[in-house]
């Protein structure tokens, strides 16, 4: 495609779009191919790895939308694809035209598979099953060719649901064996008809749902399939997908406070958000259904056979607005609920610490900071950022005269690019935190915006294999300092590129009929750490290598398609912390030792093959005897992992005394205060952390 214009971006100082000169689609096209082409614009010019819209394209895009769309070979076959086979070098064609003739097949084929597909399953669920047959079933459909026609089509069905029968029997002769008052003593007879009704009832279900997708949920798949042709991160979002990543994204939401699901044609509540309006209520509660939805001052709106999506952006609302419910309660009775709306924070989200002791030296005390992910509301002036909480727990724990600290990033996916470079200088007196590229410029080097060193003691930072993004930016720079020891598995995540979203009305002048069309997510920039080497593809290698149950899988960003590719820059300038340096070998060296003769550790590693053999193991029997066997051979296995880390490893796990009165006001607040002390008390990872930290403070003395 020719490209045209230029589209101007300041990425630091917050403005997205200043100005976009893209090529205007002609009046005479609809909202669909206005969409197509303004995405297809903006990561064509704004993406920090292009792509030429080509054959290649063409043929990569074909493949990804079909695993996209039935990753389960399930739906098409072969015939189907020989239909869809036409358009394969084509595809690049149609967006630039902005036609659809590939996509619209594509989606008939799918309805019409849907609806042969719900045929062949009842029939085959109307029948019952041989469950003592000597075939087996290839579960991992990425092993499984398409099935060459319908025939073969309905075999793949027969077989997949003789296994889920043969699952749920077996479950049920378990139970039976075990004496279970739930379970009465049945035939194997018995418990096939019952499991054949059970899975009717689920697929029915599941196909209802199917049945209701809309053409632009199927569009949307269509386009992410194209631009995760660019990178895994760039992605197209719907408006109502939007507000879901900024409520993940800022840890708050305006709304009611409750999460919902869709049960049949019905909505129902699933759970209710402590501190939110529905809590506060007390009038709506778990399961009650929701029939009928009005607006202040508008009538009733009947919700039923809606998709979630569609009963969600009715219900969510500005803060101090009010939406009316029509109900059904768990006893029958129907009630009309008010609810004024509000803004919701998921406290689960936020910074939080506690304080900790090993039991070697109980006379000294640690901090613990978890932060489960970098979250900033860059919306509202006076919203929760990350960095500032973070701090909040730093001071409090100085406070406490803490001997050192653990900043736990385990399972952090990122976020916040300003919040982690000020989080890092909390650590540091001054310098250079990260390098920033985009395609065609200079890299720009982040530093320290603080000349203050808010810690300077003894610092563990605790990743594994889902730590990622600005997780891996802190972790290479302050290793890179000498500033911390990092602690975990194998390597983090891998993802070094960042992100930025672009309002796609923006840049589409005029055409307000069809607007608002989303927002579409680029991959403009990569970082580099302040060494030169990028976290992209390898991630961060830990200081000190700790085993977890995945040791012997490949996780991470390495095992994703068209991950952008490992690069390296030139290093800035920075002065690394000799001391820490030199101590490192003699810290691996301890702490290899204790886990080589920690039975727990060792266990960890004997359970991570047994996860291996299990992942690899994807062909399962279709006989009942065979499949009991199997799970016997595999709970055998399984037998000795399942308490083993039951027992606590941290004797002293204790909330700051600053923290105690906010806690102890809500009774929620009690229940998961105390269910996080727990998990706290039972992390062996933290516990070996501990003793990592502790051996770091006694060499430094």
């Amino acid at each position: 495609m020719k490209k045209k214009g230029l589209i101007i971006v300041s990425l630091f100082a917050g403005i997205l779009l200043i100005a976009s000169f893209l090529p205007k689609p002609s009046q005479n096209e609809g909202k669909e191919a206005v969409l197509v082409k303004t995405v297809l614009n903006y990561v064509e010019q704004l993406h920090f790895r292009p792509k030429s819209l080509d054959d290649k394209l063409s043929e990569q895009l074909f493949n990804y939308y079909i695993e996209s769309i039935d990753g389960g070979k399930r739906f098409l076959t072969k015939e189907d694809l020989a239909l869809l086979e036409k358009h394969r070098l084509n595809l690049d064609n149609q967006a630039i035209e902005g036609t659809f003739t590939f996509f619209d097949l594509s989606i008939d084929l799918l309805d019409k598979s849907l609806g042969k597909t719900q045929l062949i399953y009842r029939d085959l669920l109307s029948k019952p099953f041989n469950l003592n047959g000597d075939a087996t079933f290839e579960t991992d459909s990425e092993k499984r060719p398409f099935p060459a026609n319908d025939a073969e089509l309905k075999e793949v069905w027969r077989k997949l649901l003789v296994y889920e029968i043969i699952s749920r029997v077996n479950e049920k002769l378990e139970l039976q064996g075990k004496g279970s008052a739930e379970i009465k003593a049945k035939s194997t007879d018995e418990l096939e008809k019952e499991a054949r009704e059970a899975v009717l009832k689920l697929y029915d279900e599941w196909y209802e749902r199917l049945f209701k997708t809309k053409r632009s949920d199927r569009l949307s798949i269509y386009i992410n399939s194209l631009t995760h042709l660019y990178d895994p991160h760039s992605d197209y979002f719907e408006p109502i997908e939007k507000q879901n990543f900024d409520i993940r994204f800022t840890g708050k939401l305006e709304g009611i406070g409750a999460t919902l699901q869709t049960v049949g044609d019905y909505t129902k509540v699933a759970t209710v958000v402590v501190g939110g309006p529905v809590w506060k209520s007390k009038e709506l509660f778990e399961n009650d259904i929701i029939l009928k939805v009005a607006q202040e001052g508008a009538d009733f709106k009947d919700i039923s056979g809606l998709g979630i999506n569609d009963v969600v952006q009715q219900i969510r609302g500005k803060k101090g607005t009010k939406v009316r419910l029509l109900v059904k309660k768990v006893d029958g009775t129907i009630k009309e609920i008010e609810i004024v709306r509000d803004i919701i924070e998921l406290e689960e989200g936020f910074a939080k610490s506690l304080l900790l002791k090993n039991d070697q030296f109980p006379n000294e005390k640690y901090g613990y900071i978890y932060l489960p992910r970098f979250y900033a509301d860059f919306e509202d002036p006076k919203g929760r950022f990350c960095a500032p909480d973070v701090e909040k727990e730093i001071e409090k724990l100085k406070a406490e005269n803490v001997n050192g600290i653990i900043l736990d990033l385990r399972n952090n996916g990122g976020g916040s690019l300003s919040d982690v470079v000020k989080m890092t200088g909390f650590f540091i007196p001054s310098g250079p935190v990260v390098q920033v590229k985009s395609k065609e410029s200079k890299a720009d080097v982040l530093r320290d915006p603080d000349s203050r060193t808010q810690y300077d003691g003894a610092l563990i930072v605790m990743v594994n294999n889902m730590s990622a993004s600005a997780s891996e930016i802190i972790a290479a720079a302050l290793q890179d300092y000498g500033r911390a020891i990092i602690v975990g598995t194998k390597s983090t995540y891998g993802k070094g590129t960042v992100q930025r979203f672009f309002d796609l009305d923006m840049g589409l002048r005029g055409y307000e009929e069809f607007k608002p069309l989303g927002e579409v997510k680029i991959t403009t920039q990569k970082f580099y750490r302040i060494n030169g080497g990028s976290t992209q593809l390898k991630g961060v290698t830990p200081d000190i290598i700790l085993p977890d149950q995945y040791h012997y899988l490949e996780i991470g960003e390495r095992e994703e398609d068209y991950a952008m590719e490992w690069t390296e820059i030139a290093p800035v300038g920075y002065e690394p912390q000799k001391s820490r340096l030199q101590s490192l070998d003699l810290l691996r060296k301890k702490s290899e030792d204790r886990v080589k003769s920690d039975p727990s550790f060792q266990m960890v590693l004997k359970n991570a093959l047994r996860i291996k053999k299990q992942r690899d193991q994807s062909i399962m029997p279709l006989s009942l005897n065979a499949y009991k066997q199997l799970l016997k051979n595999q709970e055998k296995e399984a037998q000795e992992f399942r308490d083993a880390f039951k027992n606590y490893q941290i004797k002293s796990v204790e909330n700051l005394a600053t923290d105690l009165a906010e806690i102890n006001a809500d009774s929620a607040k009690i229940t998961r205060n105390i269910a996080f002390k727990e998990s706290v008390g039972k992390d062996i990872y933290l516990k070996e952390s501990l003793l990592i930290l502790n051996d770091y403070i006694r060499l430094k003395k």
